[in-house]
């Protein structure tokens, strides 16, 4: 008879070891799911318009400190010391630099053109995006922190 309720009680309790884990495994599958996977950014700015500075002909020159360069990512946040901030705004744009809302800020009339570029995904979706501002001020108050890797803003 002891026997008897000792392999029922194992049964039981293996029965119940069983939906636990079942229960347990679909929760963790749909968080899964909705983790964005893989979001990453590989991001460059070059001072002056990327076309304008190259005559047809000239040799291309040294280029180490006209770009610079960074790659983002967002899971967990890191590339650039604004990663975390820029990470949000994309998320808040699902990913489109060019719906990040303009910053309200004042920006000096000097002509200084960057060519900010970032190429990549978000989301499982490719990202393109390539636009030339009038100085890095502007840059700043229209791409958020998606740029601003070195700067303190």
């Amino acid at each position: 008879m002891t026997h008897t309720i000792t392999a029922r009680a194992a049964r039981t309790a293996l029965l119940a070891a069983a939906a636990l884990l079942l229960t347990c495994a679909a929760p963790a599958q749909a968080t899964a799911e909705r983790e964005p996977a893989n979001d990453w950014l590989h991001l460059t700015v070059t001072r002056g318009d990327a076309q304008s500075d190259v005559l047809p002909g000239a040799p291309s020159g040294d280029q180490s400190d006209v770009t610079r360069g960074a790659l983002l990512l967002c899971h967990p946040p890191r590339g650039h010391a604004h990663a975390a901030r820029a990470c949000a705004e994309l998320d808040a744009t699902n990913g489109r630099i060019a719906d990040i809302p303009p910053r309200d800020t004042h920006c000096p009339m000097i002509h200084a053109p960057v060519t900010a570029h970032a190429h990549g995904q978000w989301r499982g979706r490719p990202v393109e995006y390539t636009q030339t501002f009038p100085n890095p001020c502007v840059m700043a108050a229209r791409t958020g922190a998606v740029f601003a890797w070195d700067t303190e803003g």
